[in-house]
């Protein structure tokens, strides 16, 4: 049966081939994950149509068309003699090669999927190990062990194998080394977003900063509470979040988007929270997130999170967001300036936690403050609404016990 390429959303025609899950000649099952694919927005993976043994036919870095013929899986009573070797084909028999040891009398250990791939890099001959993992598996650390015992009849093919190989990333050998490597799909139109958001609008950012203190009491008193009633984390982003729909059904521009020379506002808040996913930044967007509690927003926000980090979020929940919040503080960050999610026109960005001095009631106290940013399109949004719009999400967090009574 043909593994064909799968449309991965309206208005995309073409897809590059990442990467094989299986190797060629491998028997899968009926459903089992064998290929990946990437387009300009996600990543997507392939299952098998029927069990059988699979044959690689589109080689990874190809761009191929929806539709198209990504490679077969053949009937586990095949007996289909072997297709002419592609290079990646080459290294897949080597890598059976390296498993199933030099000595024909030999029996190969079994290995980890990371020792496998490790075995391959290193020319290491697995039949020389001894495995210390469960039940005699042989493991990583086994591999890195027997490094100095390279199979001379391993390296040539090895070698060959990976010189064939036609991939574009590359290693220049030396002290003064560089990797070269292709953008993916999904970098490459985040990267012309990001220029198009700087060049076609009229970006300008306002800042204040939010004493953190009364959100993490009321964290340290009901966190464990909260997880027992609700089934997940009651986190930092979920009140920013709920704060941010708050202050923009009060400043509804900032909410808004300029579309064929018209402000367009919506009724309602799709609020998108960027995530650092594999393959590049994407934005997950929680639907109608003025109906949701805090317990709604934390459950959207762990589910899109986590299908974005595994490379499994669909385009449908990336599209459509109204306002986005972008929390740079997870990786330290103190203060930046977000970029606009076009044709968004407002984009709320979160930054680290730390004790600074401050002045309280004629007094300096230390207290745990977040600088928070806001962006947005000059050319909707003045600098009332901006302000204001800030000041109010300022107001609620610090005061969590308004979001929670709604005043």
């Amino acid at each position: 049966m043909d593994i064909l390429i799968p449309s991965p959303g309206e208005s995309i025609s073409e897809v590059v081939v990442a990467a094989w899950l299986k190797a060629d000649g491998e028997r899968v099952e009926q459903d089992e994950e064998v290929l990946e694919l990437e387009s300009e927005k996600a990543t997507l993976v392939v299952a098998a149509p029927a069990p059988g043994i699979l044959r690689h036919g589109l080689a990874a870095g190809v761009t191929a068309k929806v539709g198209q013929v990504a490679g077969q899986v053949e009937g586990s009573g095949s007996t289909a003699s072997p297709r002419p070797a592609t290079p990646r084909a080459v290294e897949a028999a080597t890598e059976a090669r390296v498993e199933a040891a030099v000595s024909p009398a030999a029996t190969a250990p079994v290995l980890s999927p990371a020792a496998r791939k490790l075995a391959l890099e290193k020319g290491v001959d697995p039949a020389s190990l001894a495995g210390s993992g469960k039940d005699g598996r042989v493991t990583k650390a086994d591999v890195l062990a027997a490094e100095t015992s390279v199979s001379v009849a391993v390296v040539p093919a090895l070698a060959a194998a990976r010189q064939a190989d036609s991939s574009p990333s590359s290693d220049v050998p030396g002290p003064r080394s560089e990797r070269r490597s292709p953008l993916s799909q999904l970098r490459q139109k985040l990267a012309q977003r990001l220029v198009a958001a700087k060049n076609q609008t009229a970006m300008l950012t306002t800042f204040n900063e939010v004493d953190m203190g009364a959100v993490k009491a009321l964290r340290a008193q009901w966190k464990e509470r909260f997880r027992e009633v609700h089934g997940v984390e009651l986190g930092l982003m979920s009140f920013f979040a709920a704060a941010a729909v708050r202050a923009l059904v009060e400043f509804p521009q900032v909410n808004s988007r300029l579309e064929e020379g018209e402000l367009v506002e919506p009724g309602y808040v799709d609020l998108g929270i960027a995530v650092s996913a594999p393959k590049g930044l994407v934005v997950p967007v929680i639907r109608d997130a003025q109906e949701l509690g805090l317990e709604g927003i934390e459950a959207e926000v762990a589910r899109l999170a986590a299908k974005a980090r595994e490379n499994r979020i669909a385009i449908e929940e990336m599209t459509g967001g109204t306002f986005t919040i972008s929390n740079g503080g997870v990786f330290g960050s103190l203060l930046s300036t977000p970029i606009l999610n076009p044709p968004q026109c407002g984009i709320l960005g979160l930054h680290a936690i730390q004790d600074r001095p401050v002045a309280r009631e004629g007094r300096v106290v230390i207290r745990p403050m977040m600088y928070v940013a806001l962006s947005y399109d000059h050319r909707l949004i003045d600098g009332r609404e901006s302000v204001g719009f800030l000041k109010r999400v300022k107001e609620l967090v610090e005061d969590p016990l308004r979001l929670l009574l709604k005043v």
